[in-house]
């Protein structure tokens, strides 16, 4: 187990468009027993309903889903560029039937017994705060149908930061 400092939230260092969207991260959930994580590039952080957030948008089919809405907590771990292979094999096989963090070559750790991945540069500790369902409908330009051919939606799930940790 790596040793992570608590550092706190206003003075996170963070740019979300090289963080989420270019280097990746990993969405964790679940409990000590029983918990999985997947690789996700959309989302963010900001400030909402007087509180700091973290957002991000997990698709109805994936199987961390149901880790994420079954409990309260989830974290998100930013992996250094060195870990792209295990983003890489994360994201394309499933935990349904496979220990995909063993098989990743990564570990799991737990503060406040929230599952996140122990090789993690930062990260977020989130307490939910909401789920919402994206639909066709609620699309204001019509452009962002085409990431939605075969119907696999997103939830968007908005969640206050609790905790952050660093090396």
């Amino acid at each position: 187990m790596h040793v992570f400092q608590p550092i706190p939230v206003d003075t996170m260092e963070f740019n979300p468009f090289e963080s989420f969207g270019k280097d990746w991260a990993l969405v964790s959930a679940g409990s000590k027993k029983k918990k999985n994580t997947m690789t996700v590039s959309w989302g963010g952080v900001g400030v909402l309903w007087g509180k700091n957030v973290a957002f991000i948008f997990i698709r109805d089919s994936r199987y961390t889903k149901e880790f994420l809405d079954a409990g309260e907590f989830f974290s998100i771990s930013f992996m250094g560029k060195e870990y792209r292979e295990a983003l890489n094999y994360c994201g394309s096989h499933s935990g349904r039937n496979t220990d995909k963090v063993a098989e990743a070559g990564l570990t799991w750790n737990y503060k406040l017994s929230i599952p996140f991945i122990d090789e993690g540069s930062f990260v977020l500790l989130c307490h939910k705060l909401s789920a919402a369902k994206l639909t066709k409908d609620s699309f204001l330009s019509p452009e962002i149908a085409k990431w939605y051919a075969d119907g696999d939606m997103h939830t968007m799930y908005i969640a206050e930061i609790i905790d952050l940790m660093a090396r």
